[in-house]
């Protein structure tokens, strides 16, 4: 069974940086894709960022160029750097794992409780 943590969230005045983690335990990190979804109330959880376990990167259309997530195999975290944010960007946010990358959430087979990030214009 895998554990996720999330941590980093809160509120920031737009265009600020913000970096959320996921702290991963109980089975091999390195077999596994982390990715960092999103949800506000009323819409779709919505795919923002993956890694996979040879530190190949995706982005959501949304935030590539202004997001960058990477992983420290040592220490069993996945990050995200959140730059240049908008107010687009307030939501829940939730890392999740799986083997195979993937963009949809309900592939992933394990999920963290989520973290708050409110972006105030």
């Amino acid at each position: 069974q895998v554990q996720l943590q999330e941590s980093g969230g809160g509120l920031e005045q737009a265009g600020g940086s913000l970096r959320l983690s996921c702290a991963f335990s109980g089975r091999t990190f390195g077999h596994y894709v982390v990715a960092w979804f999103r949800q506000t109330p009323g819409k779709e959880r919505q795919f923002v960022a993956a890694i996979d376990w040879a530190t190949k990167a995706y982005y959501g259309e949304a935030v590539k160029g202004r997001f960058n997530i990477s992983r420290d195999d040592d220490l069993k975290t996945v990050d995200m750097q959140m730059n240049g944010r908008k107010a687009g960007d307030t939501a829940v946010y939730y890392c999740a794992a799986r083997y195979v990358f993937s963009t949809h959430g309900s592939s992933y087979d394990f999920w963290g409780r989520g973290t708050q990030v409110t972006v105030s214009s």
